[in-house]
């Protein structure tokens, strides 16, 4: 599969793509997010942290840089949006976070090419209108490329999430 597109009718459907996904999650998955402000990429990890078990309320990690969730394993929810430069990833043990034994969102995870390396799935966000989103899901590897095929089947018959697999809907 080289690309997976997701389109949901409302937040509660972005929540429950993630919701989905998270069944499939391993230790060591990274998630890069990425999207206008407003997209839903917090949406998208607050069903993910659903999925996981997490019962805390997740927002988004744009002024702490970090949140660490515990569910049935780590989420480090990262947000790079206030970050200006790629050295700044050491800053915040960025790679070492990612070895840390979770699953890591990372919110705006498009804005350095070093992160961009490190990605299991890459999903833009797009705004369609008010309530519309396109979720376009970009797998890496081998392990992308399952955790793709495994999400694409889990959102079938998820009331408003439309999926196509290699094509735009």
């Amino acid at each position: 599969m080289s690309a997976l597109y997701l389109k949901t009718s409302s937040q509660s459907a972005t929540h429950a793509a993630g919701e989905s996904l998270a069944p499939l999650l391993q230790k060591g998955d990274v998630l890069l997010l990425s999207g206008d402000l407003g997209a839903g990429k917090t949406q998208l990890v607050k069903g993910i942290a659903c999925g996981l078990g997490i019962r805390e309320p997740v927002t988004s990690p744009t002024f702490n840089i970090l949140l660490v969730h515990q569910g049935r394993m780590p989420l480090y929810h990262v947000d790079l949006y206030r970050l200006d430069r790629a050295e700044q990833l050491e800053d915040i043990d960025f790679f070492g976070t990612l070895e840390a034994g979770g699953v890591a969102a990372v919110e705006w995870g498009d804005r350095f090419g070093e992160v961009e390396d490190t990605g299991t799935l890459s999903v833009a966000i797009r705004i369609e209108s008010d309530t519309e989103r396109l979720l376009e899901v970009a797998p890496r590897g081998s392990r992308g490329r399952e955790l793709a095929a495994g999400w694409s089947a889990s959102c079938k018959g998820i009331q408003g999430v439309a999926v196509r697999e290699d094509g735009v809907l």
